[in-house]
C-alpha cells in the first residue's frame, strides 16, 4: 500500500517514491503461467511519481524486475530483465456529509463504470493489480535464449546451437517403400543363388 497524505490534495503537487517490492505468488503472479515469470519474492524496484489531480491522484511509474522462463525454441532456461511502464489513476471516493460512500446518480451505466476504477482508501492505494497487468504485458509470450535460437533438432531433439553442422541423411518417404522391396528382392535372390550353389554340389558328389 502506498500513502497519499504527503502529496495533499492541491491540484499539481507531485511526490516522486523509489521502492523496491516483492513479487507476489500464487494466484496472483508477474508472468504467464508455465512460459515465463517473475518468481515469488523476486525483488521488484518501483520508480513513481504521484501527482495530485481534481479527481483524485495520477499514478505514473516504471517497475523493474528480472524473470525466468525457458527459450521457446531450445527448452533451456533463460532469464531477462522486465522493464514495465505503467500509469493509473487512483480517485478520490465520493462521501456525503457524513463521510460514507455515496451512491452512484446514474443507475446501472454509471454503476459499471464505477466498478472499472480505482479509488484511494482513506488516502492509500493498493498498486498490485496495476502492477500485475504492467508486468505481464511486458513479458514477451514467447521468449527466446537469442533472437537466432535455430532450436532443436526436429528428428532427435539435439540443441542445434551446440552443433551447427548437425543434420540427418534426409531420405525422400515416395523412394522408401522401393527401397523395402529392392532389398527383399536383393535377399530373394541371395536365397536363390545360395540353394542354386547346393545342388551344383550335390550333383558333383554325386
Amino acid at each position: 500500500m502506498f500513502d497519499t497524505h504527503e502529496l495533499g490534495r492541491r491540484p499539481g503537487a507531485l511526490q516522486r517514491l523509489t521502492r523496491s517490492v516483492e513479487a507476489p505468488g500464487p494466484p496472483a503472479t508477474f508472468g504467464i503461467e508455465g512460459v515465463i515469470g517473475v518468481p515469488q519474492g523476486a525483488p521488484v524496484e518501483l520508480r513513481i511519481r504521484l501527482e495530485s489531480v481534481m479527481e483524485g491522484v495520477l499514478v505514473t511509474g516504471t517497475a523493474r524486475a528480472s524473470a525466468e522462463g525457458e527459450c521457446v525454441r531450445c527448452l533451456e532456461p533463460l532469464k531477462l530483465e522486465v522493464d514495465a511502464d505503467f500509469q493509473e489513476m487512483f480517485s478520490y471516493p465520493d462521501a456525503d456529509d457524513r463521510g460514507r460512500s455515496a451512491e452512484p446518480a446514474g443507475g446501472a451505466e454509471e454503476s459499471t463504470e464505477n466498478e472499472d476504477r480505482l479509488y484511494l482508501e482513506d488516502g492509500m492505494f493498493d498498486l498490485e493489480p496495476v502492477l500485475l497487468d504492467a508486468v505481464v504485458l511486458a513479458l514477451p509470450m514467447q521468449p527466446v535464449c537469442q533472437d537466432d535460437c535455430p532450436g532443436l533438432c526436429s528428428q532427435c531433439g539435439a540443441r542445434l546451437a551446440d552443433d551447427p553442422d548437425h543434420h540427418h541423411d534426409a531420405v525422400d518417404i515416395r523412394w522408401a517403400a522401393l527401397q523395402g522391396l529392392a532389398g527383399t528382392i536383393q535377399d530373394g535372390e541371395k536365397d536363390e543363388m545360395s540353394g542354386a550353389e547346393a545342388g551344383v554340389d550335390e550333383k558333383q558328389e554325386k
